[in-house]
């Protein structure tokens, strides 16, 4: 393709170099290069032709077409428009590439959903209610009942998996709050959320509606620290209602210049989210010093 662009530029000098001359302006000799020039015709053919490049593997790549069947594609390119047979050929291969879609990858992808290590789904099953879904048969369950069920039910699949994988540590975290709640230094409260005193502040309390600045330290149950404000020796800064619940609920009890041990339930934490270093179900321990109150009230 660039050959044949400078090839066209080389013809616009060639023809502008001629129009000069005819000005009748004396100008001093410059060096002209000599192309070979060719018709506009044979240009066309030619710059047509050069464009056809590639065209074979874009068929057999991007669209599937088998090259056996060239004379079939060049029938069809010469045709240009759809009869209507053509346009119930064309329904009907639309039908066979979805159905290659479903079989190799919205099937595979809903059954890893349901569960990534045994094949849970009913194939056939799954198939038939997508091709009547696409039909509007069967109606006795509409469309949005059938979507609630769905999610109804891959809720509880999620819920299985990752138990399955991560129970194990919802057991631990449990069994270390419980063990924790019966130190003396230990207070609980009504959510769980278990809090020992370091020091006490006298300065205000925060409510929901502000901005703070802490230090802080994060562990889990096991002593492996997974982030550190003192570490990086920069305090942070954030909305009291814009982090885990049992930050907000400590924050909110917590006087400026107190430094507080939290002992975090997983459903006041994370959950069964992975985040970071912390691993789903995770209890988790902090050391949180509030240094002090925005005085502008954090935009909700």
């Amino acid at each position: 393709m660039k050959k044949f662009i400078l090839f066209a530029l080389c013809a616009c000098i060639s023809l502008g170099a001629g129009a000069a001359k005819k000005t009748g302006k004396k100008k001093s000799k410059q060096p002209v290069e000599v192309v070979d020039t060719v018709c506009v015709d044979t240009f066309s053919y030619y710059f047509g032709r050069a464009n056809s490049n590639g065209l074979k593997g874009y068929l057999a790549q991007r669209m599937g077409i088998d090259t056996a069947y060239v004379a079939d594609f060049l029938k069809g390119f010469e045709q240009m428009t759809l009869s209507e047979a053509d346009k119930k050929e064309k329904a009907r291969l639309a039908g066979i590439e979805i159905r290659q879609q479903v079989e190799n990858q919205v099937y595979p992808n809903a059954s890893k959903q349901v569960n990534d290590s045994t094949d849970v789904l009913n194939k056939a099953l799954f198939v038939k209610g997508f091709r009547e879904g696409f039909q509007g048969v069967n109606n006795v369950v509409s469309m949005d009942s059938t979507q609630k069920l769905v999610k109804k039910q891959m809720d509880y699949y999620h819920k299985v998996n990752m138990e399955r994988k991560h129970g194990a540590n919802r057991i631990a975290g449990e069994e270390f709050l419980k063990a924790n709640a019966k130190k003396d230094s230990v207070k609980v409260t009504p959510s769980g959320l278990q809090y020992k005193i370091l020091t006490q502040g006298t300065g205000e309390i925060p409510t929901k509606d502000v901005k703070v600045k802490v230090n802080y330290e994060g562990h889990l149950i096991d002593g492996t620290e997974f982030d550190s404000s003192y570490k990086r020796n920069k305090p942070v800064t954030f909305p009291v209602s814009g982090v885990i619940a049992g930050w907000t609920e400590a924050l909110c009890m917590m006087p400026v210049g107190s430094k507080w041990m939290l002992y975090v339930p997983q459903e006041l934490a994370y959950k069964d989210r992975e985040q970071a270093k912390i691993p789903p179900f995770s209890c988790l321990i902090f050391t949180i010093e509030l240094l002090d109150i925005e005085k502008e009230a954090a935009k909700k």
